[in-house]
């Protein structure tokens, strides 16, 4: 791994939630690093390519990126309020895409699944 892509990593596993490119760049310059934009797209294409971040696409279609805290496929449940977010396995949702695929004839089958809804803590504000 690049320093660089480690340093955007490293940003990334500090953060709570998922953050835009923009705010990983914005956190790190703040904190003296000398970087640019587009490395730290490129970057974290790179670790989500690697499996080493989770990218969510927001209502507005921008990508947004958190540090995978499990290293086997998983799904998120996101709050929409406060962004926080859980690690979740869903055995039933890998059954039905294997099933679904394989109905029509197709192989190597991924997905993704982000499941959205509000949080206890912002459920109670």
């Amino acid at each position: 791994m690049t320093t660089r892509r480690d340093a955007v990593h490293d940003t990334l596993r500090r953060s709570e939630g998922f953050r835009s490119a923009q705010d990983v760049y914005a956190e790190m310059r703040l904190h003296g690093a000398k970087i640019g934009l587009t490395t730290v797209y490129r970057a974290l294409q790179a670790l989500a390519d690697g499996g080493q971040v989770d990218v969510l696409r927001t209502d507005e279609g921008e990508s947004v990126y958190r540090a995978c805290a499990s290293d086997v496929h998983h799904h998120h449940l996101v709050c929409r309020r406060c962004g926080h977010t859980v690690e979740v396995a869903g055995p039933a949702v890998e059954r039905w895409a294997e099933a679904v695929g394989s109905e029509h004839g197709f192989t190597e089958i991924t997905h993704t699944v982000e499941v959205f809804g509000t949080c206890a803590a912002c459920s109670k504000g």
